[in-house]
């Protein structure tokens, strides 16, 4: 039996299906309006995308998202301590001289 069978036949139907979320499925499972994912990748922001199937239908991969989130939480300094503008050792302004 070749791995790609092995896989095949060890996966459950819903286990495949859910790996791949529509626009209004990963919306739903980040908790944000379809539009918003729209314009995200519009503007190429947001977490990656791709066109699958026949008809171009825009997916996201759910491990895909949960990577995103991830990112999101290590740039936000209120979740990565190392970011906190608070935390960090207090900088000696210079002073600037002006010749009037």
């Amino acid at each position: 039996m070749s791995a790609r069978t092995s896989l095949t036949a060890t996966a459950t139907p819903g286990a495949v299906r859910t790996a791949f979320l529509t626009v209004k499925d990963a919306a739903d499972y980040l908790g944000l309006s379809p539009h918003t994912l729209y314009v995200w990748r519009h503007r190429r922001q947001g977490p990656p995308s791709f066109r699958m199937g026949p008809r171009g239908r825009v997916m996201y991969r759910r491990e895909s998202l949960d990577a995103w989130v991830r990112e999101q939480e290590q740039a936000d300094s209120r979740s990565n301590a190392a970011l906190n503008p608070l935390l960090a050792p207090h900088q000696k302004r210079t002073t600037r001289l002006t010749s009037a």
